[in-house]
């Protein structure tokens, strides 16, 4: 079959692997020079991800048949929708579909509607004055979000990334001056995030296993928050702190609100991806997304079992194969990020990588955001490269991707406690406290 990936990070280098691995004849769109990518493509294009005429142009001069888009910026751009005016067949969501991710009010409203739990306390608003004198009635746990897409940076919490209320007014006043849509006031969460993603036709959803992202830049989840610095997931599909139970509410969730967007002409295809939250009034839901988890899609699709092709081809045409299975093994995948990275990144770096060392060590590469020019591969100002390793335990595909690290060099840097024996064991004590019954006392 001949595809087209669009993106050029990570998670399109493993979609790119997987669907060369069953055979197909693949092309790939991105707007930076991912040496994996091209490696395995029969021909690219560099360009812009939203460049939605240029995208469905090449497309069609390679006689496409199937388009599977990895960004969130090109569904807002209304690249599927494109592909499917085309007479391709498109694996992601049209513009109106993936509003669930691009808009958090959109999201937060439908759920009030339909009655979808999940949902946090919270109010949406376009202006300062109104959004201030909301401010000037809340205590210390609000968190602030820009109604539209972020890159996973945006969202800022009062006595985190904010000190207080008076800072709180400073940043929306700044969002709502960018003019780039509403800014979402909410309560604070307190838990255990975890990543649910499921593939599907806008009717059935196939939930695939489990992954928790680390979104902190440093160890001991410190420092800025990030596009996500690495996951892991369990041999079983579930994490240390959830119970079976925990795990269905959120897919309940997520079928509530299919039901609901079929219900307003917005029928999904693609990954409907829900960022949730383990707490002590149980699961709630922090956003959605529209798209494959970067870097939880790795995870996830090296354990795969089955073909991927038939099962995207089957989402983006509406009618869902459910023929996948999984490994049951745990993986640990780590990013690997240019020194300043979440603030500040040092850019235009040479990075050495030795690909035959991390082979011989037991992990995989993913090259992500970098650029390959004159036989190097250079910094950007995003997430570098992954190491994946898996095991029976999380901890021992952790070991080797320590041993890995020795085969790779430069100014760059990754949370070396994702996946540890420690770190497992502290996120399953949480959850034994989260799941005890409040203190009524």
């Amino acid at each position: 079959m001949r595809i087209v990936v669009v993106g050029g990070g990570c998670r399109e280098h493993i979609l790119t692997e997987r669907l060369c691995r069953e055979g197909n004849t693949v092309y790939s769109v991105m707007r930076n020079r991912n040496p994996g990518i091209e490696r395995l493509s029969s021909d690219f294009s560099i360009r812009e991800e939203t460049d939605v005429d240029g995208t469905v142009s090449f497309a069609e001069g390679k006689g496409i048949e199937l388009a599977v888009i990895g960004p969130e910026t090109p569904l807002e751009a209304g690249l599927a929708d494109a592909f499917t005016s085309s007479g391709i067949p498109c694996f992601g969501p049209s513009r109106d579909a993936a509003e669930i991710e691009f808009s958090k009010a959109f999201t937060r409203r439908l759920m009030e509607s339909y009655g979808i739990p999940g949902n946090p306390i919270y109010a949406v608003f376009d202006s300062f004055d109104d959004a201030a004198g909301f401010l000037d009635g809340c205590s210390s746990d609000i968190v602030v979000k820009p109604s539209g897409l972020t890159g996973g940076k945006g969202v800022k919490i009062v006595g985190e990334q904010l000190s207080d209320i008076s800072e709180a007014k400073v940043y929306v006043r700044e969002l709502l001056e960018r003019k780039k849509g509403s800014v979402v006031l909410e309560e604070r969460l307190s838990g255990e995030e975890f990543s649910l993603q499921a593939i599907t036709d806008g009717k059935e959803m196939l939930p695939l296993p489990l992954a928790q992202d680390h979104k902190r830049a440093f160890e001991g989840d410190r420092g800025p928050n990030t596009g996500g610095m690495g996951s892991y997931s369990m041999s079983d599909g579930l994490l240390p702190f959830l119970e079976e139970s925990d795990r269905e509410r959120a897919i309940y969730i997520m079928q509530r609100v299919l039901q609901a967007l079929r219900k307003e002409n917005r029928e999904f295809r693609g990954v409907l991806y829900g960022g949730f939250m383990l707490t002590r009034d149980g699961v709630r839901l922090l956003e959605f997304n529209a798209r494959f988890a970067d870097p939880e899609s790795l995870n996830v699709i090296s354990v795969m079992k089955g073909s991927l092709t038939e099962t995207l081809l089957s989402s983006a045409t509406g009618h869902l194969k459910r023929e996948l299975s999984f490994e049951r093994m745990a993986t640990v995948c780590r990013y690997f990020v240019p020194v300043g990275y979440g603030e500040k990144p040092i850019t235009g770096t040479e990075i050495t990588i030795d690909e035959r060392c991390i082979g011989e060590k037991g992990a995989t590469l993913y090259f992500g955001s970098v650029n390959a020019s004159e036989g190097k591969i250079l910094t950007t100002s995003s997430r570098s490269f992954a190491l994946l390793a898996k095991a029976e335990e999380p901890w021992e595909a952790a070991a080797i991707l320590e041993k890995s690290s020795v085969c790779v060099g430069g100014q760059i840097y990754s949370r070396r406690d994702i996946g540890s024996r420690e770190e497992i064991e502290r996120r399953r004590q949480n959850g034994i406290r989260l799941h005890m019954a409040p203190d009524l006392g």
